[in-house]
């Protein structure tokens, strides 16, 4: 079953490059159809993520509060959902919907050669990738300047991952979670780059694209939900404005003293 449906997905990147003449472009077409197909999902968990970064705070002090109490620390927590209408498990069923997908894909992009009859080498994007079957190793070996595109391609695979996660922390104002969130998006981004140094160029292709889009999906989502946050605000502030009144006194006519 599962070896039918991996080629069921070469045979749409197949379709698409009998389309546009280029495998690197064909997997981007893919790549761009997969984002679309999980937007609702991804746009759930960015929501999510969002929420969790409100309440944060309000976690901490509970957290603090009732360090050796776990029962009432649960039910506080509990609360706080519900106030925050807040899933813990919506950041994650989106991304185990995903999963299967995405590892279907990677399989695929990662062994494509050998779907393909011919030679590996052949595919390329363009003049861009030479290949799509090196890996930035190989690659090395060949030259830095048959390297270059594998090195860009490898920024792009480790830094986009992680870009999101960072782009958050910098905005948190608690200074050692801030810190340490940070630190691990610094060592995973290496741990991503010693990844990518040995796979295929097809997949660095892929997981760049994707991950370039879910950054621009992850941003629209954060700008919804701020604009949201303000039109709140706003209409909490027009509920509790007192009424003013402007009464306009009459001034009163001097009475005339009658002469004696």
């Amino acid at each position: 079953m599962w070896e039918v449906i991996l080629q069921w997905i070469f045979n749409v990147i197949d379709f698409f490059y009998g389309l546009v003449g280029d495998w690197g472009l064909s997997i981007i077409i893919i790549t761009v159809i997969f984002r679309i197909l999980v937007a609702p999902l991804m746009h759930k968990q960015a929501k999510s993520n969002y929420k969790m970064q409100k309440i944060q705070p309000q976690m901490q002090k509970l957290q603090e509060k009732y360090a050796g109490d776990q029962v009432r620390l649960s039910q506080e927590m509990q609360k706080l959902y519900a106030e925050a209408k807040f899933n813990p498990l919506a950041g994650c069923l989106p991304m185990l919907l995903q999963m299967p997908i995405f590892i279907a894909l990677f399989q695929v992009l990662r062994n494509i050669g050998d779907y393909i009859q011919g030679d590996p080498g052949a595919i390329s994007f363009y003049n861009l990738v030479p290949s799509l079957t090196q890996t930035p190793a190989g690659a090395f070996s060949e030259g830095i300047g048959t390297f270059v595109p594998y090195l860009i391609l490898m920024i792009i695979f480790a830094g986009a991952t992680f870009f999101p996660m960072i782009q958050q922390q910098l905005k948190n104002k608690d200074n050692k979670m801030r810190n340490q969130t940070l630190i691990m998006g610094i060592l995973m981004s290496l741990f991503m780059l010693w990844i990518s140094w040995g796979s295929p160029a097809g997949v660095l292709l892929f997981w760049g694209v994707s991950s370039l889009i879910g950054i621009a999906q992850n941003q629209f989502t954060l700008s919804r939900c701020r604009r949201a946050d303000a039109a709140e605000e706003a209409a909490a502030k027009l509920e509790v404005k007192p009424v003013e009144v402007d009464v306009v006194r009459k001034q009163k006519k001097q009475r005339q003293h009658k002469k004696h």
